[in-house]
């Protein structure tokens, strides 16, 4: 695993959403190297554990990453109470990314609430043949949906109160999509149960399907068990990986829900 770690100023910041931060770091250097799925690590003055933070969006012309995040815990209320020109620490790109297929290939993002970023830079990458379908709590929740749409997604949105969208969840919205054609693969990022519901369906309609797996991180690089998690064996069994190195991306029929 090849990652970098030093300090680079927050260029841009701006509240997207209830508790949702939009950032942008000035890191030429990571920026180049980072890829569609992976993660950064963040230290936040005066809390001793890194916080891991999807990347949304990379810019290599312009040497930025664009980082989305909501405010969980003290750590991340910590960060965003940053100022545009203060220094981050930041350790990165780490994990692995989601498998990019042509770009004429039919895609379908899934995100799931704060699982949405990291498929942004994944739907650019298919552009107008790219599903984007989109779960939020509310109304007030909603994020990136302009952005997938300026992409040239189509862009299918549900929210748990019919506040916006589709009354309802995302998985029903991923079996309309698939009733209405097929699809070359698809990609999912959001709660344990909704990746779980997605998996089952990619499989039903016999779609290769990847996940981005969310799950607490202490060292970021694969050096402790903090992230471990339960994976099935290509002969039945089970061994466990790290989201951190072996992830956060995983073929999700090795997933064990």
């Amino acid at each position: 695993m090849s990652y970098l770690q030093s300090s680079y100023p927050l260029i841009a910041k701006r509240a997207i959403a209830k508790q949702t931060y939009d950032f942008t770091i000035h890191c030429p250097e990571i920026a180049i190297q980072s890829r569609a799925g992976q993660f950064v690590h963040i230290r936040v003055p005066g809390h001793t554990l890194r916080r891991p933070i999807s990347i949304c969006e990379v810019n290599r012309e312009k040497g930025t990453l664009r980082l989305v995040f909501e405010v969980r815990g003290s750590g991340t209320e910590a960060m965003s109470m940053l100022s545009v020109g203060d220094l981050m620490d930041v350790m990165g790109p780490l994990g692995n990314g989601f498998t990019l297929l042509s770009p004429d290939s039919r895609a379908i993002v899934v995100g799931g609430g704060i699982g949405t970023p990291p498929m942004l830079e994944t739907a650019k990458h298919y552009a107008e043949n790219c599903t984007a379908i989109l779960g939020f709590r509310d109304a007030a929740h909603v994020i990136l949906d302009e952005d997938f749409d300026a992409c040239g997604c189509d862009v299918r949105l549900a929210t748990d109160d019919g506040s916006k969208g589709h009354h309802g969840f995302v998985t029903d919205l991923l079996r309309q999509r698939l009733e209405e054609g097929g699809a070359d693969i698809i990609y999912a990022c959001g709660p344990k149960g909704m990746l779980q519901a997605v998996a089952a369906i990619a499989e039903e309609f016999g779609v290769r399907c990847e996940v981005s797996l969310e799950e607490r991180m202490a060292c970021g690089i694969g050096a402790c068990l903090g992230c471990a998690t339960p994976i099935r064996t290509a002969d039945g069994g089970m061994t466990y990986k790290h989201v951190c190195k072996d992830g956060p991306v995983f073929d999700a029929k090795e997933v064990i829900f």
